[in-house]
């Protein structure tokens, strides 16, 4: 199951955090690719905002890897770039981090794919202009149909 939002400017990015953060249940695991510059951080501030985290507090993980976040809810922000394979992202003690009643937010999660939960969410990110991205989400394995529909209701309660 799929769900694509056209977000034309940083607004629109925000608001799709902020539904992200509501909808997504703890223990999801987020897997979020895109070029650089695409606007993963981006998306991962917004949910953080959304859920209570500190402005500012949210950040690019790159040289640190792995942050936590803790507000309303906590976030596990992770950033895939600069892991050399899976077992290097074992290493970090993912399962640990996946285990945990947090969202865990995964940057350039394409890079250590077959080291995530085989259910999570997909999260394509595509420029599409200056400040313009699309978003397509996706359900991967079992139990997170409901988040697409979700976005689908959030999305079409926008348009009316």
């Amino acid at each position: 199951m799929q769900f694509i939002f056209e977000a034309r400017d940083e607004a629109a990015t925000e608001a799709l955090g902020r539904a992200l953060a509501e909808i997504l249940p703890d223990g999801t695991t987020v897997a979020l690719d895109g070029p650089l510059g695409a606007g993963k951080t981006r998306l991962v501030q917004a949910i953080a905002a959304a859920a209570g985290v500190e402005p500012g507090a949210a950040v690019s993980p790159t040289f640190v890897l792995v942050q936590e976040y803790h507000g309303a809810r906590t976030i596990v922000h992770i950033d895939a770039y600069r892991l050399r394979d899976e077992e290097e992202f074992a290493a970090l003690g993912s399962d640990e981090l996946f285990a945990a009643p947090a969202l865990v937010l995964i940057e350039w999660a394409a890079r250590v794919m077959g080291a995530i939960p085989r259910d999570h969410v997909q999260v394509q990110i595509a420029e599409r202009g200056e400040s313009s991205r699309r978003f397509t989400i996706t359900a991967c394995g079992e139990g997170y149909e409901s988040v697409i529909e979700r976005l689908m209701a959030w999305q079409a309660a926008l348009r009316a």
